[in-house]
């Protein structure tokens, strides 16, 4: 791994507040933080967080660059999740003089820790970064997933610049591409243009409206589960339970669902990043959203710690296995379900060599409401996007 500590300046203890935490089982006591004397060893280090002071492509949230040290004054304060993984807070990233410095810098240490089999956790600054997150995986020649948490889906244009509105178009337009799909939960539609749901369809991406995920957010779980990196937009929880944004509104996830998705994304397998990004300290009332985003992240380690990897493995054979004939045996549909945790897969069929570099996509999360579906002899509509996704 290249030299981090070249490129990520120190907590300042006195900043956030570090003295404060006097208890052991603290977090602030119990995790390994770069400060000026010294430098986290990660040799088995699980969790890493960095901080990145990035604002110049933020927009209509100027102040978002101050996040990370807001963020880190309430975590620290909290006390640590029972068999909580070993983390590193790694300080805050250099900013680069211009902003594809900072893009190119990011995107080279989140690969080397997620090579490293480290998870990164990006405290933002402005979700432009989520486009620095995905060259990440670009680096590392995977062909990935992304869920985002978003009131809107930030597509953009072809012609406009790179921009915290505007991620997801640079993401797709470029080439080679390592987008295998992208998700969204809790898009809502009086922000979003009739034109740009209907590109998401064509494109064949997830969608998910936040009534339909608040009235089940269970069904929420596969969604994450199959995704390599997920980006939270705080404007997508209520300005009642998290002011701190100038884009936030009155509807939204409430804290408690918002805590909940974050232990979803922990205890998933095959996610190996997460970024926070748009809190705006200037715009907070009473620290209220700093403190629910530290309880995010104790909800993310939480499930981190709850990982079995579990994932169906024809090795281990750690799974029961359910076929499903449907129209009268002309099609089958292959369902597995751990016997540790009840989670269940359905599987997608390659039908030739060219579709191998799938290979990690062809078992797909699901929910034992699929299951239920496909035995009422209707194709899980879950099944059937990826299909069609594998097969164009």
């Amino acid at each position: 791994m290249f030299d981090l500590k070249s490129i990520l300046s120190p907590v300042l203890a006195g900043k956030v507040g570090l003295h404060q935490c006097k208890k052991a089982n603290q977090v602030g006591c119990k995790i390994s933080i770069h400060t000026e004397d010294y430098f986290p060893d990660l040799e088995q280090v699980k969790i890493a967080l960095i901080g990145v002071e990035e604002e110049r492509a933020a927009v209509d949230n100027a102040g978002c660059e101050t996040a990370p040290d807001a963020i880190r004054t309430a975590f620290y304060r909290l006390f640590a999740p029972k068999n909580m993984p070993q983390i590193a807070d790694l300080g805050n990233l250099k900013i680069g003089n211009a902003i594809n410095d900072t893009y190119t810098v990011l995107s080279e240490t989140l690969a080397a820790l997620i090579k490293e089999d480290i998870i990164p956790i990006v405290l933002g600054g402005s979700q432009d970064l989520t486009y620095s997150n995905y060259l990440a995986y670009e680096q590392l020649n995977r062909v990935i997933n992304i869920t985002a948490i978003d009131p809107l889906f930030n597509l953009g244009e072809e012609l406009q610049p790179l921009k915290s509105n505007t991620y997801l178009h640079k993401i797709i337009l470029r080439q080679p591409n390592f987008l295998f799909n992208f998700s969204n939960i809790g898009y809502q539609t009086y922000f979003v243009d009739a034109e740009e749901v209907d590109l998401m369809e064509k494109l064949l991406f997830d969608t998910h409206r936040l009534g339909l995920a608040k009235a089940d957010l269970v069904e929420c779980e596969p969604i994450i589960r199959n995704a390599d990196m997920l980006s939270l937009d705080v404007s997508a929880i209520r300005f009642s339970d998290s002011p701190g944004c100038n884009l936030v509104t009155p509807n939204g996830f409430s804290g408690e669902e918002i805590c909940k998705l974050a232990q979803f994304a922990g205890a998933s397998d095959k996610l190996s990043s997460f970024g926070i990004y748009e809190y705006n300290p200037l715009c907070d009332i009473a620290n209220q959203s700093a403190i629910l985003i530290a309880e995010m992240l104790w909800y993310f380690i939480d499930g981190v710690s709850l990982r079995t990897n579990d994932t169906p493995d024809m090795v281990k054979n750690n799974f029961y296995k359910y076929f499903v004939s449907l129209h009268e045996n002309a099609y089958e549909i292959i369902f597995y379900k751990s016997m540790t945790s009840g989670l269940w897969w359905m599987e997608i069929p390659l039908q030739n060599s060219e579709q191998s570099k799938y290979n990690r996509h062809y078992i797909v999360p699901c929910s034992h409401k699929d299951y239920l579906t496909a035995c009422n002899n209707e194709v899980p509509e879950r099944w059937l996007q990826t299909y069609r996704k594998i097969q164009k």
